[in-house]
């Protein structure tokens, strides 16, 4: 299985197995990164530029695969946990922890610089259970008890903060409090 440096597992066997395409790929099959990031690599840039900045990992006559890219990142963007689909909820002007962290499935090794970048979101509870072992990616899970609690708390907030109640409403409840108190 995969590690951190560290030396806690990633848990996955293979990260590319976790992949679809590189986030530098435009819809046209040309390499964004050899474009836009020139500085950074001139000669793969200058390699790219020369067909026309083609992505050779997408042309169907070469036996290239994303690991033989050496720009190659593929962050993903679902906003649920991969292994127990637990979906995120955010509230507006609220600084809660997120339900759901980035998890790295790929790591330098060996003094090596990281060229691939490969990430996928899990909830914090799946998160912590990866790093310590307890699980893999690729089990067949539900959300924790405590992941769901979290979720619930946040919605009801979320529908307590969309409600609406006019003055004319506040003015109305008022009274009958008022009412109410006098018997």
């Amino acid at each position: 299985m995969e590690r951190t440096p560290n030396g806690t597992p990633v848990g996955v066997d293979d990260p590319y197995e976790f992949v679809g395409v590189c986030d530098y790929l435009t819809g046209e099959g040309t390499c964004r990164y050899a474009f836009d990031h020139y500085e950074h690599d001139p000669e793969f840039a200058r390699e790219r530029a020369s067909e026309e900045y083609e992505c050779p990992v997408v042309d169907p006559e070469t036996d290239d695969t994303w690991v033989d890219c050496p720009h190659f990142r593929s962050r993903n963007r679902d906003r649920e946990c991969v292994r127990c689909d637990l979906a995120e909820k955010r509230l507006a002007h609220d600084d809660e922890r997120p339900l759901l962290e980035e998890h790295h499935l790929s790591y330098a090794r060996d003094g090596e610089t990281l060229s691939h970048e490969i990430t996928i979101y899990l909830c914090r509870w799946c998160h912590a259970k990866v790093h310590n072992s307890w699980a893999r990616i690729t089990d067949d899970a539900a959300p924790d008890p405590e992941a769901l609690a979290e979720l619930e708390g946040r919605r009801s907030r979320e529908l307590e903060e969309l409600s609406f109640e006019s003055a004319a409403e506040r003015y109305e409840r008022g009274e009958r409090n008022d009412r109410d108190k006098d018997g």
